[in-house]
């Protein structure tokens, strides 16, 4: 997928002294790099590019970081050379590289537009026709996966929105207010002041029926008692 281009020292001669010591470098990077020791490679690209601005040196400089999977920081490369070349081939070359580079980096998007700007140079190059094709089924595969993962967010937070829902139900009605047991001590002690007024009670009757009465407070008092100590307990900071 990737294109090199190793310079030759013809294309490279100069009379002048820094431009022969850029070159003495670039040919050292060169074989460097046919040795697969792109670290070296890299570093002897570096000293060239500094003692002589090149396209193909910093072309060069970009494949040597990509072959040790820096894809960030030979994209850089990539656009400077594209940018600076004053050959179509090479810029087709380095479009086509950046493309790889992005394709590397998961970021299809780019890797594609690169391709397509490798190809407008270079109508004819196969290698960069097949690369934007399977660029273009891993963007349509990706964005693919981000929509079924954001469906699975969303269905999952709709799932626990119901069950916080269905919890707080559940415990409302399973658990009954203390208004609500008041209301009930009410009632019940309305109902029994209502039979002493409607009944003439023996007196062993009354004594029972106030007995009664007084036991059904006490009840009420303590249901009271109790709601209240709970509510104390749940409030108190810890």
């Amino acid at each position: 997928m990737k294109k090199t281009i190793i310079l030759s020292a013809a294309f490279l001669f100069t009379i002048n002294a820094f431009a022969q010591s850029g070159h003495k470098h670039r040919m050292d990077a060169d074989q460097k790099y046919n040795e697969n020791s792109f670290t070296e490679a890299e570093e002897s690209y570096r000293k060239s590019l500094i003692e002589e601005s090149s396209v193909n040196g910093t072309f060069n400089l970009g494949n040597s970081i990509y072959k040790q999977e820096r894809y960030e920081e030979a994209i850089k490369q990539y656009l400077e050379a594209a940018d600076k070349s004053p050959n179509q081939q090479m810029k087709s070359n380095a479009f086509h590289n950046l493309g790889n580079a992005y394709y590397n980096n998961e970021d299809f998007k780019n890797s594609i537009d690169a391709y397509k700007n490798a190809l407008r140079l270079d109508p004819k190059d196969i290698s960069t026709k097949q690369n934007l094709a399977l660029a273009q089924r891993k963007l349509v595969q990706q964005q693919q996966q981000q929509q079924q993962q954001q469906q699975q967010q969303s269905d999952e937070d709709q799932e626990n929105q119901e069950q916080q829902e269905q919890q707080q139900q559940q415990q409302q009605e399973q658990k009954p207010s203390e208004e609500q047991e008041s209301q009930e001590g009410e009632q019940q002690q309305q109902e029994d002041d209502k039979k002493l007024e409607q009944k003439d009670l023996t007196k062993e009757e009354a004594e029972k029926l106030l007995k009664v009465m007084d036991e059904e407070e006490q009840k009420v008092q303590e249901k009271m008692r109790k709601g209240k100590r709970q509510k104390t307990k749940s409030s108190k900071d810890w």
